[in-house]
């Protein structure tokens, strides 16, 4: 994917240890005390989010599954032995309609895992937004309230980039969110490839194919949580192709076809199950970071 800007941006910063401090010693003591209530608070609802994910991105593989599975069936039916049931009108018929059937409600399940997993990412993006501190009235006002967003356009949030706990500034802090997240917004552009494919493919004998192209909006309001995550233009009308982490290569032009080869559709599913764009160990890693300074254990519960 080519490197365009974030959508949700954050002051430069150049390293995860703090610059040296800046501020006064009464104005830090005043603001780290918020600060890291504060990113604690956003901390934990990251970690929340990743386990949400998780859970989507299991159903939704499961919900994929359903439908292969009933795909396959019904294009294999005129091969398959009916034993005894074999003399009853309509069997095969009415067979192939059910698995049609269940293959549509399947179909109405994994959008909605998708939608799912597009909200838990706009939800991390608004968490990577989240993490500043800022005081509330002027500059001569007691230090007693703050706020997410600056009535001073001299405050930047991060009481002059000192470290909140021990190492990290907020800048610092932002920066490790910020990387879980591409991981996740990457990994999100693939599954939505994968989506299209499993919500197109039809046995042509029982209905007719709803054919999915990669530029359809999938559910309604979609392109502007895709805007939100830098993965939609407003102003080119354009989608991102899906691409790998740390790959220049991408996929454009996609198109689902409507039959696949049931080896396809099996890759297809393992592609989803390998999360092939993120990196679980460099996760673990960034958390065990962000822990530490916080002294906070962020395990993720969900298998």
């Amino acid at each position: 994917m080519a490197d365009q800007t974030p959508p949700f941006q954050t002051r430069p910063h150049s390293q995860i240890f703090a610059p040296s401090p800046s501020s006064s010693s009464s104005e830090a003591r005043q603001w780290r005390p918020h600060a890291q209530r504060n990113l604690r608070n956003q901390w934990s609802k990251l970690n929340l989010l990743r386990q949400d994910w998780r859970s989507a991105s299991d159903a939704g593989r499961s919900h994929a599954t359903a439908i292969v599975n009933s795909y396959l069936s019904q294009k294999y039916m005129d091969g398959m032995e009916f034993g005894v049931l074999s003399d009853m009108p309509n069997i095969r018929r009415n067979a192939a309609y059910k698995l049609f059937m269940q293959q549509e409600l399947n179909r109405g399940r994994l959008l909605k895992s998708y939608k799912d997993m597009v909200g838990i990412l706009t939800d991390m993006v608004r968490i990577c937004k989240s993490m500043r501190c800022y005081y509330i009235g002027t500059s001569n006002s007691p230090l007693a309230q703050f706020s997410f967003s600056s009535e001073d356009g001299n405050d930047s949030g991060d009481c002059g980039g000192i470290p909140v706990f021990q190492f990290c500034s907020i800048a610092s802090f932002e920066k490790l969110a910020l990387e879980i997240t591409k991981m996740f917004i990457l990994d999100l552009n693939v599954k939505r490839s994968l989506v299209v494919e499993f919500l197109s493919i039809y046995d042509e004998k029982v209905a007719e194919a709803m054919v999915l192209q990669w530029s359809d909006e999938l559910y309604e309001g979609e392109f502007g949580d895709l805007a939100t995550l830098n993965l939609y233009s407003a102003e080119t009308h354009k989608l991102n192709p899906p691409s790998l982490s740390n790959c220049n290569s991408s996929t454009s032009n996609i198109q689902s076809k409507r039959q696949q080869d049931s080896i396809v559709l099996e890759v297809s599913l393992t592609t989803w199950l390998a999360d092939v764009n993120i990196d679980k160990y460099r996760i673990e890693e960034i958390f065990g970071i962000a822990g530490e300074e916080m002294h906070v254990n962020f395990l993720e519960t969900s298998a």
